[in-house]
Formats: C-alpha cells, structure tokens, sequence
C-alpha cells in the first residue's frame, strides 16, 4: 500500500482496492458527487432455477449493472443523516461502504472530508472492511500531496506566463511596463544585456531551464519561448557575463548533450528584439558547428545606417498605421496593429502562438494592415520594406547615423536631375526598376531607393554580402526572387527541392545567419541585394 501511494498515488490506490473488493472503489465529496473512481462492479445474478416441466421456460431477463453514483448518492445521505463514522448499506446483490477520509485541516473528522466509496458483490469478503479503513490515511496524504502539486504547477504556469509577457513587452520596446510587471518576479531586469537562445533536445525544456537558472546563480531572465516548443530566451547580464570566467551560455552547452545555443552581441535592454535576432542567426550557425555554441559575429543594423533621411521615409510608410483609429472599441488600435506586424514579419504563421490570437484574426489584422500603408503583404519587397520601417521606429533617434555634412543622394545635388532622368519623370528611387532584384517594387516601398542609395547604407550591404560570391549569390537571388518559397527555388534552379534546402543550409552558414526558419535574415538580404542593384543601375546610368 505504501508502494503504490509513494509511486501511483491515489489512483493507484482505488485501483488497487477495486480489485480487493472486485468491484467499484472512489472518491465522493461529503454531498454525493463523485471526484475520483477506479474499476468496475460485476454483474452478479443467481443461478436460475431448473424449471419443474419442460415447457418452453421464460427467458431470464438480462442482468442489468447497478447505478454506482446512485448507490453512493444514497449511502452518503444516510451517512449523513445518522452521523456516523462509517456506513455499509446492502442493496440488492451489492453492498456499499463509505469511510470518511482523515481531514488534516478540521478538528470534525465526520462529513467534513471526502469519504472513500467501495460497491463490491455480496457477500463482502472478510477483512476488506478492515483493509479499507487501513488504506484512508494513505489516500488522504496522497490526495493532499496531489492538491499541493496542482497549486505548485498553476504558480509555476503563472510565473512561466508573467515572464513571457515581460519578455513581449521587451521586444515591444514598452520598457517602463515591463520593469512594473518584473517587479513581482525575480530577478531583476538586468541592462545591458546579452540574449541567449537555447535549442532543448526533445522534451528536456524544463531540465534544461533548471540548469540554465544553475549556471549563472539565477541571474538571467529564464523564458520559455512561446513560438518554439524546444528553445529558451535568456535574458543575461551582460556586465556579469563579461566578469565571469564561464560564460553562462558555454556552460550550457558543455553541460546538456545536444543542446544548442546562440548568443546575441553586448545590447542595451531597450534592444532585446534585435538582441534575439542575433542569438536565432547564432542558432543557425551554431547546429552546424561541433561545439553547438555560437556568439552573433559583429554587423550593424541597416535601422542604425539610413539617417535621417531614413527615419523620415519610415515615418511616411507607417504614419497611415500609427495614426488609424478603429472604428469599434473591440477593434484592434494602431499600436496592437504595429505589434502584430512586428511578429508576423519577425514568426511569420508562428505569430499566432506569438500573439495569442486565432489565425483567422491574424488574417483579418494583416488584410488591414496591407489596406493602410498600400503594402501587398504577400511579396517580400513589401515585407522587407515595412520591417525596415518598424525596425528603425523601435531604434531611438540618437542612436542613428546622423546625415554627413553636404550629403545628398547622387545625382540629386543642386537640383539636378538624376542620371538619364527626363523631364517629368520621377528620380530612379520612385519608379519601377527592371533591372533590380524586384522589378514592381517601386511604388510600394514609397522611395525606399532613396534611402538605399546613401553611402553607409551601400557600406552595409557590402559587409551583409561580402560573403557571397558566384553560385550562392545565385542561390541566394533565386530564393528571394521566388519570395523565399522552397518549391519554386528548386525550380528555378533546375534541382530537387531537398537540394535548394541544403545549398540555403551551406549560406546559413556562410552569411552566419538564419534563412530557412523566422525569424529570418530574408529582409536584410533583401535590402543588401536591392541596395547593389540599385547602386549598380545609377552607375551604368551615369
């Protein structure tokens, strides 16, 4: 009995006591409801009679399975009523016992507590009754363990889902709410940062999260990503980490087999989302490598290199989605439309795990969005185009490149026109370019040539492309050509599609960031590529 209790709990116990009393055993609360149960009750009839003439007899009626509930139902009324401390009651070829379970927390052991419930056949077996007033103590420390695991699970789900939603306001950029809401957890919401991503083998998450809050003496943020079953976010300390002589994230990955883990760069806690964009391309990088740990090797953000001229094209994109009020109360505003743009672009389908919506409601949310800013959210031109915006919204203004002294567009000084510009038409930025990687884009990205053609955003692109060379270049520009789809870069390609994947695997670790899986490193390629093109069609005009 003790096994059972320490191994099964309280199911393993009625199950054993039904067996016992070859029959029913439960649990009933102190007004007859039934709260747990185990076995069945035979049906037992008596041998009937031989008949005294051959005649054709009657046939036996069926035996019918007696009404456990009701039996209980009416045992535990009567129990009631009499004031006992136990209470058998014969009905028909089964007789039911009750015994009121020990209540730790009342002085009144009778009627205060759930009773144990035994239907068994008739006649009741010798000693079962004494075996079942053995077995109450058991149950009621089983039941009370079990009440205590509950609580502790729905504390641990409401810590697990505080975090998470300290961590969406980080990405959100909403730093004051954030800091209100950690408040009532631990620790504190460190700055600056480093944002580790940690890929868990099978379902070891929850093992995996003890060792990560192990590591580091519980001093990072430990949050289990809402979007992938198997990763953790942590948000770590960048001071402590630079001090220590182990990195927390090294220790990880040395400590849990097959775990692995990406690290973002040094980063302000007001830049936690592009710090866990880091740490995801790190991830990538980090499955192919035999130490399955990688730290985001050195790049800017194409956010920090537009200028001004940059933060005013942004500005321009999104003003139709920053100032759109909703019509009904119920209706999403224009800061919860940003943020469902911001994880889409950043999820993709996984948005709706993201944001806690149904799929239809992300549809009917990014249809508006499109309506709004004359974006066609189905190309990647125009994805690319509104995530650069949103990503130089979230960068705060002094942090930006400023503009250089005297610095104008090419062809664009003085008035001028630009290079093969002719009257009346519209700068190379504003129109539609057949030479660039995609030819309709131009009225849909509102001049984002412009902005691609300043000198630190042209010294961007070349870092983002130094990497790619001959065929992965055209590997690459086939992929985004096909709108980053699998199927019909393989087709483009003359190869199978297990093919395509592996050549964007080889990039993935080329170019040091992800490809394949959001949040993916599909838009800066974009921009890098069109800031080429774009570079390139100004000069053979020239």
């Amino acid at each position: 009995m003790q096994r059972l209790a320490r191994n099964g709990g309280t199911a393993e116990l009625l199950r054993w006591l039904a067996g016992c009393a070859d029959g029913w055993a439960g649990i009933a609360g102190s007004d007859g409801t039934l709260l747990s149960a185990s076995g069945t009750v035979p049906i037992r009839t008596p041998r009937p009679e031989a008949p005294e003439a051959p005649e054709a007899p009657n046939p036996p009626e069926a035996p019918v399975a007696p009404d456990v509930t009701a039996l209980v139902a009416e045992g535990v009324r009567a129990l009631t009523e009499r004031g006992a401390l136990a209470y058998s009651h014969d009905a028909g070829a089964h007789t039911t016992l009750l015994f009121p379970l020990p209540a730790p927390h009342t002085d009144d052991p009778r009627n205060s507590a759930p009773l144990l419930a035994v239907v068994t056949p008739r006649p009741v077996a010798a000693g079962l009754a004494t075996l079942l007033a053995d077995a109450l103590m058991p149950l009621a420390l089983c039941r009370e363990a079990e009440a205590v695991a509950r609580k502790r699970r729905r504390v641990e789900l409401a810590e697990s889902r505080g975090r998470e939603a300290v961590l969406h306001l980080l990405m959100t950029g909403q730093l004051s709410i954030a800091h209100q809401v950690a408040g009532a957890l631990r620790p504190r919401l460190p700055d600056p940062v480093r944002v580790c991503v940690v890929e868990c083998p099978g379902d070891s998450r929850d093992e995996v999260a003890r060792v990560c809050a192990e590591a580091d003496g519980g001093r990072s943020w430990v949050v289990r990503c809402p979007v992938y079953a198997r990763h953790l976010i942590l948000v770590m300390p960048a001071a402590y980490e630079e001090a220590a002589t182990t990195a927390t994230d090294e220790t990880v990955a040395a400590l849990v087999a097959e775990c692995v883990v990406g690290v973002s760069e040094r980063l302000p806690l007001a830049d936690t989302a592009t710090g866990y964009r880091q740490a995801f391309h790190a991830l990538a990088v980090a499955r192919e490598v035999p130490g399955r740990h990688v730290r985001f090797g050195a790049a800017p953000e194409p956010a920090l290199v537009v200028g001004p001229a940059g933060r005013r094209w942004a500005e321009a994109l999104l003003t139709p989605l920053l100032t759109h009020a909703p019509r009904r109360a119920q209706d999403p505003g224009s800061q919860e439309l940003a943020a469902t743009a911001a994880s889409w672009l950043a999820f993709a389908s996984h948005a709706t795990d993201h944001l806690k919506v149904h799929r239809n409601t992300l549809a009917a949310r990014l249809k508006l969005i499109g309506e709004l800013l004359g974006l066609d959210l189905h190309r990647l031109a125009d994805q690319a185009a509104l995530d650069l915006a949103l990503r130089i919204r979230a960068t705060p203004t002094p942090v930006c490149t400023p503009e250089t002294d005297g610095e104008e567009a090419p062809g664009q000084r003085d008035g001028e026109k630009a290079p093969g510009q002719r009257d009346g038409e519209k700068a190379s930025g504003q129109r539609d370019s057949e030479e660039t990687l995609a030819p309709r884009d131009g009225g849909a990205a509102h001049d984002l040539d412009e902005v691609l053609r300043r000198p630190a955003v042209q010294e961007w692109a070349a870092r983002q492309l130094e990497p790619v060379s001959g065929a992965a270049e055209a590997t690459l520009r086939a992929w985004l050509g096909c709108e980053g789809r699998l199927g019909p870069t393989a087709a483009e390609l003359g190869i199978s599609v297990p093919g395509a994947r592996k050549r964007l695997t080889r990039l993935e670790t080329v170019l040091q960031r992800s490809l394949l899986r959001p949040p993916s490193a599909r838009y800066d390629l974009w921009l890098a590529l069109r800031a080429r093109d774009t570079a390139a069609t100004a000069a053979a005009t020239s």
